[in-house]
Formats: structure tokens, C-alpha cells, sequence
């Protein structure tokens, strides 16, 4: 076992490295051509921005991973985790150029526009020049609850930077919300505290894009895992009035609603629930003006085509090999059988765990959907590293490979590499699928098999 001492100190190198590569060439405002692998040794820093980047991510991800079985505390995973977060909040924001979306957003909210009504480049915002190119024409995909917030940022920080280091003021008190929370599930699940705050904040995506990159992945997982929090306290109404608010920051968040559901006898608690969530977000959404526009929205968050979401690799590679629209019909397939898989955890979740369902659903939600962000591993990460008590491996190895896929300006190695990467995920993708299917077969040949902990969350009297 590693000793705790090596494990924080070997993290806080890897997060100082990183700070260096995001003073060399984080997303910097306004908006360069993105350095991508074949140009970043040609640029002015030479080798030494993607020495930064290759040390700092993997001195960070070897620690995480070597740390889970090295927490000694619970206050001693909060300290090390916010060591290693500190570097980064001096400098530009590092894996992409999004907090630049959500300040241009942010100002058209505060300006009395419809940001759900165009783009930057048709609704105009003083600081149209930092956001990415491909994202000048969308929407805004994102919620009302996090449009308001970000007026709020950009009404009160008076110029991008401001902007920007509210938006991270945010991140930050969203992560330290969720901080909060996770302990609490925990000790509910039997998991150990320490271990689950662990798995969570020090993270590699925390730092990475949570704390310096600012993506409101960080509200939405707090307000998620709050909603969580107050359910298992048996507080129906503020239970579903944070799953609401969660809804409100990005779309995804109702997946876990029909679980947390399933947690309260009666018709009246459950009611509470979601009513506390429809009201919470009917309240912001109109009481914002903007109403429902956000539904429409989100129709412009399916742009990027990579092969980090299997759906879309398998597509890609039934192109490469000669059938033209693949990546059209694998993604709709993939939506299908997500509803189909949401379905049956929602089924079982009636006899047993909920809460560990309601992690797998998000698990689901990431692997099928037609899109796929290295900080969208966080969705289950937070759920399921409180809930699951068996080995945590499973758990780790996707948000590390999750840490290692974005240059420190934002560029994504999956651009670089879509035969080979569409190719190995399909082929990825067909194992896993193998393998569920040949456990879940297993399983139900095996009477009495243990399923996990489905009686510590089966209902809140």
C-alpha cells in the first residue's frame, strides 16, 4: 500500500505541472487556432507546454489511482484534494474553451436577449472572439438555472476575466457542496467516507475541468448529489426541489428522478418529490423569462461527432468500412436501447437499491448517448463511488482515461485519432457487451447470488 505522504505529494506535483501547462497554453482568450499533436512541439514553448501536460495529468492520475487505497481520513482526503486543486485557480482555464460560452451567454441573458434564440455570432457579446468556433452558432444548451447563474457572474464581474473567475467561483463552491454531500450517502451505503470523497474530489476531472476549466458540470452534480442527500435524510420536497434545480442546470440530471422516486413509501412523498422538482424548475424557468426555450437547445449539444461515445464509434467504423449514415442510425439505436436499459434499472430498482440503480442509469447515460465529454465520467463517478461497496477499479479506469484525453487548450486527442480510437471503442464496446450479458446469464442461473446492497436503500420509512 502507498503511503498517504508520497500519494498527496506526487498529486501536487502533477497539479503544479499542470498549472504550468496552463500558463504556457491553456484556452486563452481570444480564441487561437488549436494546437493539436502534431503542432504543439512547433509552438513557442517548444517541448516543454507538453512535457507539462503529459507529466501533470499523469502524475495526477497515477496518485488518484494508487490514493484509493491510501485514505487515512476523511479531512485528510479533503486537504489533499484541495492541494491539488489550488494550483490551477491563478490560471487560464485548462481542457476547453466552454467557461468562455458560458460568459458570452451569461452577458446576452443579462442584457435581456434570448440566449436559447441564437448564437454569439447572431445575438452578438463583447467577448464573442474567445468563444470556439464551433460553438459561435449554437444555442445555449444548457439550463435556466445556470443562464441565471451566469448572468449573474457576468453582470457582476463587468469584463471577461471577472466573468471568468466568478464562473470558477461557482465550480468551486459547487465542488465543495458536493464535498459536503458525499460523506452523508456514504455512511447511509455503508461505503466509507473517506474512500468515496476520494474517488470523487481528487479526481483528475475535478481539477482538470471542474476547478480550473469552471464547466458547470460542478453545479449540476452538487445540486444531483444534494437531491440525493436530502432523500436518504427523508426530505421528499427539498429532495426534489434540488433534483429540479439539478434538471435546470443540464437536462441530464432527470435520469436520476424516477430512483430517488422509489425511495419514499406512499403516494404523497413521492408526489412531493416530483412536484418539488417540477415546481423548482418551472419557477426559474419562467421566473427567468425565458421559459422552455431550453428544450429546444438542446438539440445543438449533438454536434460533435467522436468516437468517445460507443454509439458514434460504432457508426464511424460501419462508415469507414463503406455504409454511408451509419453514425445517424447507431446513435438513434443507442438512444433506444438507453431507454430500454433505463427501463429494466428502474424495474429492479423497485426490490432493490435505488440509489445504486440511479448511478447505473447515469453510467448508462454516458456509454449510449451520442455524445461523450471526459467530464461527463463525473455523472456516475459521484453516484456510484458513494453507493458501491465492491471493488473500486471499475469505478477509476474510465475517468482516467477520461483526464488523458484533452490538450491543455482544449483540443481533443479523439480528433486526431478517429479511425484507430472508432475502431478500438467498437471493439471495446462489443466486449463490455459480451460480458454483461454473459454475467447477467450467469447470475441468473446462480440462486442466491448476491446482487449488492440491495436492502440499504430500498426505502426511507
Amino acid at each position: 500500500m502507498p503511503r498517504p505522504r508520497l500519494v498527496r505529494y506526487l498529486g501536487l506535483a502533477g497539479s503544479l505541472f499542470l498549472a504550468g501547462a496552463a500558463w504556457l497554453g491553456g484556452a486563452s482568450s481570444p480564441w487561437e487556432p488549436t494546437v493539436t499533436p502534431r503542432t504543439i512541439l512547433a509552438g513557442r514553448e517548444g517541448v516543454l507546454l507538453p512535457l507539462c501536460w503529459l507529466l501533470g495529468t499523469a502524475l495526477l492520475i497515477v496518485a488518484w489511482w494508487a490514493g484509493r487505497r491510501a485514505v487515512p481520513s476523511l479531512r485528510w482526503a479533503y486537504v489533499t484534494a484541495g492541494l491539488w486543486a489550488l494550483p490551477l485557480l491563478p490560471f487560464l482555464p485548462l481542457g476547453s474553451y466552454d467557461v468562455y460560452s458560458y460568459a458570452c451567454q451569461g452577458w446576452q441573458q443579462a442584457a435581456g436577449l434570448n440566449p436559447y434564440a441564437g448564437g454569439v455570432d447572431l445575438l452578438g457579446c463583447p467577448w464573442a472572439d474567445a468563444v470556439a468556433p464551433t460553438w459561435r452558432t449554437s444555442p445555449a444548451p444548457y439550463g435556466p438555472v445556470f443562464l441565471v447563474l451566469a448572468a449573474i457572474a457576468a453582470k457582476l464581474g463587468g469584463s471577461l476575466t471577472g466573468t471568468v473567475a466568478l464562473l470558477r467561483l461557482i465550480a468551486v463552491l459547487g465542488v465543495v457542496a458536493l464535498g459536503w454531500c458525499l460523506p452523508r450517502i456514504a455512511r447511509r451505503a455503508g461505503v466509507p467516507p473517506e474512500r468515496a470523497v476520494w474517488l470523487v474530489l481528487a479526481c483528475p476531472l475535478v481539477p482538470i475541468h471542474l476547478v480550473s476549466g469552471a464547466h458547470n458540470e460542478a453545479v449540476m452534480v452538487a445540486l444531483m448529489v444534494g437531491g440525493l442527500t436530502a432523500a436518504v435524510a427523508r426530505r421528499p420536497l427539498l429532495a426534489g426541489v434540488l433534483l429540479g434545480l439539478a434538471v435546470g442546470v443540464k437536462a441530464t440530471a432527470v435520469v436520476v428522478l424516477p430512483f430517488v422516486v422509489l425511495l419514499f413509501p406512499g403516494l404523497s412523498r413521492k408526489a412531493m418529490v416530483a412536484g418539488g422538482a417540477a415546481g423548482a424548475l418551472a419557477a426559474v424557468s419562467f421566473g427567468s423569462g425565458l421559459g422552455l426555450g431550453w428544450v429546444s437547445g438542446l438539440a445543438g449539444s449533438g454536434v460533435s461527432v467522436q468516437w468517445t461515445a460507443p454509439p458514434t464509434a460504432i457508426g464511424m467504423t460501419l462508415e469507414l468500412f463503406g455504409v454511408p449514415g451509419a453514425v445517424a442510425v447507431t446513435r438513434i439505436l443507442g438512444m433506444i436501447a438507453l431507454a430500454g436499459v433505463l427501463i429494466v434499472l428502474w424495474l429492479r430498482a423497485r426490490t432493490g437499491d435505488p440509489l445504486v440503480s440511479a448511478g447505473l442509469a447515469l453510467a448508462a447515460t454516458v456509454l449510449l448517448a451520442p455524445v461523450f465529454h471526459p467530464w461527463y465520467a463525473l455523472w456516475p463517478l459521484a453516484v456510484l463511488a458513494a453507493t458501491v461497496r465492491r471493488d473500486t477499479r471499475w469505478l477509476v479506469a474510465p475517468p482516467a482515461v477520461a483526464a488523458a484525453l484533452c490538450l491543455p487548450d482544449g483540443y481533443n486527442l479523439a480528433l486526431a485519432t478517429k479511425a484507430q480510437g472508432a475502431i478500438v471503442m467498437t471493439l471495446l464496446a462489443g466486449y463490455l457487451a459480451w460480458k454483461v450479458m454473459h454475467e447477467a446469464k450467469s447470475d441468473s442461473r446462480r440462486p442466491g447470488v448476491d446482487h449488492g446492497d440491495a436492502d440499504r436503500h430500498r426505502r426511507v420509512p
